[in-house]
């Protein structure tokens, strides 16, 4: 008896793990934010869904990244605009989330912070302040700006320092099967203006469109003790532009 129901447990372990891998590969993954690149919209401690069928697949959708194959499968292409995670082009092994900006072929370049995509300035307009506590527990009031691509889509971004050197950059010429990614904190974030360290991101490495917010919390999830302060119940399932 014993040793049909330990194999009986086994088997439903193994279909329990077999299913969440699918789902994890083909579907829906969840995603810890841990930087704060992309304030205000996604904050330290957000957790966030991603669907792995927006762009299609490619051997970074699986959690593992098993080598099966190169390119996308059922390859669809990225919206400017789209919050995406995208696998770190020195080390796969690292998650990335930004914003995509330029698309192939696209001309990108700041200018005085003012972003222009092939040589089109992107309107941007004084949108308030966004209230930023530091890790040392100081706040701090940064220029909040909307922004609006050409395609029409608007964006909140943010704007610390007026003379930051990713504040007037040469062009940008994104390769084919390429996307120029940025963070929405745009003094605050290590992104494709930095060719040496993040660069144009091969399309093979997105992992999927960030859809919403699930939980998010201003102290480490585990800390249950303070999660009646913690806890941004405002921020949960919070839809993501």
């Amino acid at each position: 008896m014993f040793k049909k129901e330990t194999i009986s447990f086994i088997k439903t372990l193994a279909a329990a793990l077999f299913c969440a891998a699918l789902i994890r590969s083909f579907l829906f993954e969840p995603f810890y934010i841990p930087s704060g690149s992309m304030k205000p919209n996604l904050l330290v401690g957000d957790y966030v869904i991603v669907t792995k069928y927006s762009y299609g697949y490619s051997r970074y959708s699986f959690p593992l990244g098993f080598d099966l194959f190169s390119g996308r499968i059922s390859q669809k292409k990225p919206q400017r605009g789209d919050i995406i995670v995208f696998r770190f082009p020195l080390d796969p092994s690292i998650n990335y989330i930004k914003r995509v900006i330029g698309l192939p072929g696209d001309i990108i370049q700041m200018r005085d912070g003012v972003l222009y995509i092939n040589d089109a300035k992107v309107e941007k307009t004084a949108d308030g302040e966004f209230i930023d506590t530091q890790d040392d527990g100081i706040a701090i009031n940064i220029d909040k700006f909307s922004e609006t691509l050409p395609e029409g889509k608007k964006m909140t971004t943010l704007d610390l320092y007026k003379d930051a050197p990713q504040d007037n950059t040469g062009l940008y010429e994104v390769p084919q099967g390429h996307y120029f990614m940025m963070g929405d904190n745009r003094d605050n974030s290590q992104d494709s203006r930095f060719l040496s360290q993040v660069g144009f991101v091969p399309e093979e490495n997105l992992v999927g469109k960030a859809r919403f917010i699930f939980f998010s919390s201003a102290k480490p999830i585990w800390q249950f003790w303070h999660w009646h302060e913690a806890i941004r119940f405002e921020r949960i399932f919070k839809k993501l532009d």
